[in-house]
């Protein structure tokens, strides 16, 4: 008996201040006896420890592991932002899944020869939370490699060397369970080997940048799941990325301080927001809230300068006027070319030009024959229509004409950039572009932004002005019969024919009937063309 005694004193006295102070296993779920606080235990077991140890008999696998290893295959998480390489469970957190895959009753132990009754009739563990299964693409990665050379493919991964001590990888340099979670000890809750306030035990591994955004600068788990995640593929709280980010900018009160983009995202003009993430190939039309905002480097709205990228976008990737990919991007412009430049240019059309170009890096270039002033200043150094406030030394951003019609740039109240608008085109105010439109300062509220309608279209003593009227007024021309708004590019159009943004809408002007031409000339101001059945054979506009 005095031997029994002296073995249990060096054992209670061996035991972590934890123990004493009910954060020990004997206090938590891990405790699976009939004394243990949670609603999964045994029917009459009182040993503790038998449930995962035993000092004989063992399986071969440290530390004197008192389960069959599982034999199931797993699926494991994938992203197409993971840069390590996680393949089946391993070590530690083989022996984790023993119990938390579900598959292996909870009171089959190899020290027993019949199997431990639980209470409530439970055999394995009931499904919830911490019942995993046995697909992980939705839980964070475990057994992978994280060394030098995986921060090296991703930098946003801290050096090992910097691991604080009770975030341990095991003797193969590898991540497991147990690099976050001590099962022996819940003090900091779900068996956390630190705490994780604010992100701290994330932040032991990743550094993602930093922000003077509150709401985004507070505990990863507001927008992240380490199990169980909703979306697989980036862990996020929600199906999908937009699903996250409305959790708080869908201006429900008492959800964040987000500015409420979600009354925009749905109007009739919009991005597709909503397919699911991780998607293989950048899918027309489809674009997630994190294309085009770097959440975790996010800055409060500040004043900019076309066409510098603005703080609310972030350390947000880009392609360059050259065509290369740039990041963080440092123009507004580089963003929107991530899905309106090159290979991934949108394949719609909204107006049939004589001229079709949808790479718009192409259209908004220096080198371009026309272009309203996105990329650099326009060419044309005499435009006297402009409104005080505008030069022809003035650049533009794309998110001037684009945009909510309710957004702050409009005169509204609702946030900036191209989230949504009840205008085609996802225009920030109305521009009408059907034939025989009926003239009004209203229905070209796009142009009359920056170009002053007295000086463009009622300026008797302007030959431009007088033939503006003449069109868009009396004719009920539409501005964009002749003009197109971002540009016409050096390789298909020329100084002589496409100067002043004139590329021709086939719908409503046509070849002349006689030469078949459809041109401007920019020489002598002149148009051969077909416009509401009457043919221009050379009319000068001089």
């Amino acid at each position: 008996m005095r031997m029994i005694l002296f073995v249990m004193a060096l054992v209670l006295g061996a035991l972590p201040l934890q123990a004493q102070t009910g954060t020990s296993i004997v206090n938590s779920k891990h405790n699976l006896s009939v004394s243990g606080p949670g609603t999964v235990k045994a029917a009459n077991e009182e040993q503790v420890c038998i449930f995962c140890h035993t000092p004989h008999n063992a399986a071969p696998v440290r530390p004197l592991w008192n389960r069959s290893l599982p034999l199931a295959s797993y699926k494991t998480y994938t992203s197409n932002s993971l840069k390590a390489l996680p393949g089946q469970p391993t070590g530690s957190s083989k022996l984790c899944l023993s119990c938390h895959d579900g598959t292996i009753a909870l009171g089959n132990v190899l020290s027993r020869g019949e199997q431990i009754q639980m209470a409530n009739g439970i055999t394995t563990l009931p499904p919830g939370k911490s019942n995993l299964g046995t697909d992980l693409s939705d839980d964070h990665p475990i057994s992978f490699k994280y060394d030098n050379e995986l921060v090296t493919r991703n930098p946003k991964l801290k050096s090992p060397t910097l691991l604080p001590s009770h975030v341990r990888l095991d003797g193969n340099k590898e991540l497991q369970c147990v690099s976050c979670h001590d099962p022996h000890n819940n003090q900091y809750g779900n068996f956390l080997v630190m705490s994780n306030s604010n992100g701290g035990l994330c932040a032991t591994c990743h550094s993602m940048g930093t922000t003077n955004l509150a709401t985004h600068d507070a505990t990863c788990s507001n927008c992240h799941k380490t199990h169980t995640a909703p979306s697989g593929p980036y862990l996020l709280g929600k199906a999908t990325v937009s699903d996250t980010c409305l959790t708080c900018h869908s201006g429900a009160v008492g959800v964040g301080q987000g500015v409420n983009v979600g009354a925009v995202v749905n109007k009739a003009y919009s991005h597709d927001t909503k397919s699911a993430v991780n998607l293989s190939n950048h899918e027309p039309n489809n674009v997630d809230c994190k294309d085009c905002h770097e959440q975790h480097t996010m800055k409060t709205a500040t004043a900019s300068i076309a066409p510098a990228i603005q703080s609310t976008l972030g350390n947000v990737s880009g392609v360059s006027l050259a065509g290369g990919t740039v990041s963080p991007a440092q123009y507004e412009y580089e963003v929107c070319f991530k899905c309106h430049a090159d290979k991934a240019a949108d394949t719609t059309t909204i107006l049939p030009r004589q001229i079709t170009q949808r790479n718009l890096r192409l259209v908004f270039s220096s080198n371009a024959i026309s272009f309203h002033p996105v990329g650099a200043k326009g060419k044309n150094t005499n435009v006297p229509s402009l409104r005080p406030g505008y030069t022809t030394d003035s650049i533009i951003y794309c998110s001037d004409c684009h945009g909510s019609e309710t957004s702050k740039k409009a005169g509204g109240s609702g946030p900036n950039g191209p989230h949504g608008s009840t205008w085609a085109g996802m225009l920030i105010a109305r521009y009408e572009t059907a034939d025989y439109t009926p003239y009004s300062t209203g229905a070209y509220a796009l142009c009359f932004k920056c170009h002053d309608n007295s000086k463009l279209i009622d300026n008797p003593t302007s030959k431009a002005g007088e033939m503006h009227k003449k069109h868009v007024k009396e004719k009920q021309t539409p501005c964009a019969a002749c003009h197109d708004s971002h540009g016409i590019s050096s390789t298909q159009g020329t100084t002589a024919k496409n100067s002043h943004l004139i590329n021709f809408n086939t719908n409503i002007v046509q070849p002349e009937t006689a030469t078949q031409k459809l041109e401007f000339n920019n020489t002598n101001n002149s148009c051969y063309l077909k416009c509401h059945n009457k043919n221009h054979a050379g009319l000068s506009y001089n």
